[in-house]
């Protein structure tokens, strides 16, 4: 039914092609940089008389339907020189475009006003756009340039703090975030428990974060998607850049294979102040390296192959009784193929593997754990008329969770073998995505995705009575695990429970005038993985366990309308936004909860409710010496999880409570300030309402023993957190742009020395005998300094 759904729309859609294209024609082609070939995502190709354009794919293609005649054509793409030119139309016309770097000595291109109208014209709303430069502007920590640290300067994206992994988009958790590097699944974004992200800027071609209005081809995930995509590599010339930091350093290479056919892209980052530890007798050991690579080639003009691939470790030690290891690996091979000058498709076999290891020498085991798929998806983008445009395909995805595995780890051990139960799973979803031109002032995108849920066989499962993992004790009046009655079995190919979801998405943009815009989206969305932790933010012993009989999928429905505003010809722009959200199966933790190394991961959660609602204001200056934007946030996540009966409580005693990643004011600040051609200042402040906690509000002695008696949940929160961040970039010899090209990037973290809370403790002064508060803080001022490189 659904496959027949998806046909008719097909044919009425090629119907109405065949209508529109009535003394049309239709202009095509791939926009390239002419410096390395490498084509560009997001280039504006606009038609001024007509009042129309369109904007190139991930692959760098484009195509419009136009009527015959001749018109002026303006290229645009930030950062390189514009084209203005006049084209004459009087038949189908493939146009190749490569566009020139921009330079400051040259003259520009003077754009007319109404070329930006495109970008506030389109009904995407609830997305951020960020470029490789633009990251490795923004001062961080360390010295190091770093992509999620970026993103959190945006409206709606907090982290857990200092030295915390992953991040929250719109008060969602972070594991409610698709991580897509090259189409594939990112399970862990950080190294080093969040001091670093796994992306290594130079190997970064186009980075977009989708907060809301989620366009229908993306799904698994109930709060955002980050979607980055690799650099091809230079087809042209063979060209190396990096970089020597205090703590780390990185190198890339690019070149061509086939001189303008095919080309290749390595890329690697180590750590190294671990080597450095032996000197003050220190034995611990924290340090992570990874490694990005692409090859690229075109086969002939309508067919290209990608093979990309990331594998990175991280390695944290204690003298030799303990080694901790964990990280991703990632391959994908995609084809892309021209049916026609309207007719776009990319087939992508993917590979992801998330890995935690864990060696305890002074125990005598081995701990081994992670997440495995495969993953097959075939997307088109059909290009059918002037007025709409389609895109439309099907991913299935094979799931392995390995929840724990423990061997000894040597012949003396006292620790027996033991394997947590392996889980399976099947994802399928098939989707169709409509961009439509309603009127003059009025664009629409819809689309609907249904995605199914297949939970397969496994060795053993739990059977309790009346289906309750979990009971409430009347007595005690508490939360506790319920004892199974008995065990069933499966085959591998059985299905144990199934799940499937319609997921409708609608947008609407409404022109004011050709400056302003009013948006409007909706869209739902299904999450069928879930990430077992106690912590605030993601650590790598937390496991993901998929939906099934005593786990039910999370449900997402999301509104938000947006005002948008160019102002000045574009130097300034101004976005506002606000949202509510609400998610059904949100999983809650009876008190207690165990979550490591637990095989029946059922008896110790309850499926709950969470709600966010907020609003986002971004104003940004993007010309002139000076550009940089100023964000703020004024939101609220909350969480419920009411009693299953009258007589049970709930968690929390079923009062909303305060999620621990809502933050209700989040402000930042970031500015760039180009002083000459060889010194360009850096700043960037953030403050954040500080994050929700719960405190002991009483203790109690039993036998001789102090135990705490500990309030609401995240009824407390903890000081506010505020930060100032500076960097300095010196290109010694700027008119230099052949041969071997540096800069030196001068950095100040914490300019003020601010100690945030990253947690607060309780404890027993042993000098007073009365209790303290004590603060656990990570990082006060930290200076940088990084030689930068490339040749």
């Amino acid at each position: 039914m659904n496959l027949r759904f998806i046909y008719l729309i097909l044919v009425i859609c090629l119907n109405i092609n065949w209508v529109y294209s009535q003394d049309k024609v239709t202009l095509s082609g791939i926009v390239s940089d002419k410096k390395s070939n490498e084509t560009l995502i997001g280039v504006n190709i606009l038609f001024p008389e007509l009042n129309t354009g369109a904007t190139t794919n991930e692959y760098g293609f484009y195509s419009l339907t136009l009527p015959k005649g001749t018109y002026n054509i303006v290229i645009s793409y930030l950062g390189f020189k514009d084209i203005s030119e006049t084209i004459s139309l009087n038949e189908d016309l493939t146009k190749n475009v490569s566009l020139e770097e921009a330079i400051e000595s040259l003259n520009e291109v003077v754009i007319e006003k109404n070329v930006e109208r495109l970008n506030i014209r389109k009904p995407q709303m609830s997305m951020n756009s960020l470029t490789s430069n633009t990251i490795k502007q923004i001062p961080v920590v360390l010295g190091e340039a770093d992509v999620i640290r970026a993103i959190t300067l945006l409206p709606g994206v907090t982290n857990a703090g200092e030295g915390a992994s992953g991040f929250n988009v719109r008060g969602g958790a972070a594991d409610q975030n698709l991580i897509l590097l090259d189409e594939a699944t990112i399970y862990n974004s950080s190294h080093l428990f969040g001091l670093f992200s796994v992306f290594n800027p130079d190997a970064i071609k186009d980075l977009k974060l989708y907060k809301g209005g989620i366009p229908a081809r993306y799904g698994g995930r109930v709060s955002s998607v980050l979607d980055i995509y690799q650099k091809e590599g230079n087809s042209n010339e063979f060209h190396v850049n990096g970089g020597i930091g205090l703590i780390s350093s990185r190198l890339l290479a690019e070149g061509p294979i086939t001189k303008g056919k095919g080309s290749f892209l390595l890329g690697g980052r180590a750590t190294y102040a671990h080597l450095f530890l032996p000197l003050f007798d220190i034995e611990n050991k924290a340090y992570f390296y990874d490694l990005n690579t692409k090859i690229s080639y075109k086969l002939n003009q309508k067919n290209n192959v990608y093979i990309s691939g990331y594998f990175g470790r991280d390695v944290f030690s204690f003298d030799e009784s303990f080694k901790n290891t964990y990280g991703n690996s990632v391959l994908n091979f995609r084809w892309n193929h021209l049916f026609s000058n309207k007719l776009f498709s990319n087939l992508s076999l993917i590979y992801s593997d998330y890995y935690y290891g864990l060696n305890l020498d002074f125990i005598g085991f081995n701990w081994d754990s992670g997440i495995r798929n495969f993953n097959l998806k075939y997307d088109f983008k059909h290009y059918v008329s002037e007025n709409i445009k389609l895109q439309y395909g099907f991913n299935s995805i094979y799931h392995k969770f390995n929840p724990g595995e423990i061997k000894p780890s040597g012949e003396n051990s006292g620790i027996n073998a033991d394997k947590l139960i392996d889980k399976y799973a099947f994802e399928n979803a098939i989707y169709i995505d409509v961009e439509h031109k309603l009127t003059e002032k009025l664009m629409a995108s819809y689309g609907l995705r249904y995605s199914s849920f297949l939970r397969l066989g496994q060795e053993e499962l739990n059977i309790y009575k009346n289906n309750q993992a979990v009971l409430y004790n009347q007595e005690l009046q508490i939360y506790e695990k319920a004892d199974p009655i008995g065990t069933e079995t499966f085959k591998r190919s059985d299905i144990i429970k199934s799940f499937g979801n319609f997921e409708p998405r609608v947008a609407l943009a409404y022109e004011l005038n050709y400056n302003t815009s009013i948006k409007a989206s909706y869209n739902r969305m299904s999450q069928f993985l879930h990430l077992l932790s106690n912590t605030s933010s993601p650590t790598p012993l937390d496991i993901w366990t998929p939906s099934g009989k005593y786990v039910k999928p999370q449900i997402l429905d999301q509104v938000a309308l947006g005002y948008f505003k160019n102002i000045n010809d574009n130097t300034y722009s101004l976005e506002i936004e606000t949202f509510y959200k609400k998610i059904k199966n949100r999983i809650d933790y009876i008190d207690g909860a165990d979550l490591i190394a637990n095989d029946a991961i059922e008896q110790v959660i309850l499926n709950g409710k969470a709600k966010a609602y907020g609003l986002e204001i971004l104003f940004r200056k993007n010309e002139g010496r000076f550009k940089g934007w100023i964000a703020y946030t004024l939101s609220k996540s909350e969480q419920q999880t009411p009693g299953r009966t009258p007589e049970e409580p709930g968690i929390n005693n079923g009062k909303w409570y305060s999620t621990a990643y809502d933050k209700t004011h989040d402000i930042s600040f970031t500015g760039s300030y180009d002083l000459n051609n060889k010194w360009r200042f850096n700043v960037n402040f953030l403050f954040q309402t500080g994050q929700p906690v719960t405190y002991p509000n009483a203790q109690y002695e039993y036998n001789g023993i102090t135990v705490p008696n500990y309030g609401l949940r995240n009824e407390y929160r903890l000081p506010s957190y505020n930060r100032l961040d500076f960097s300095a970039t010196y290109v010694p010899k700027p008119e230099k742009l052949k041969g071997w090209q540096s800069e030196w990037v001068f950095g100040i973290y914490n300019v003020y020395n601010r100690r945030n809370a990253a947690s607060i403790s309780f404890r027993e002064n042993v000098d007073t005998s009365t209790n303290e508060a004590v603060k656990l803080s990570i990082f006060g001022i930290v200076p940088s300094i990084s030689y930068n490189f490339k040749f």
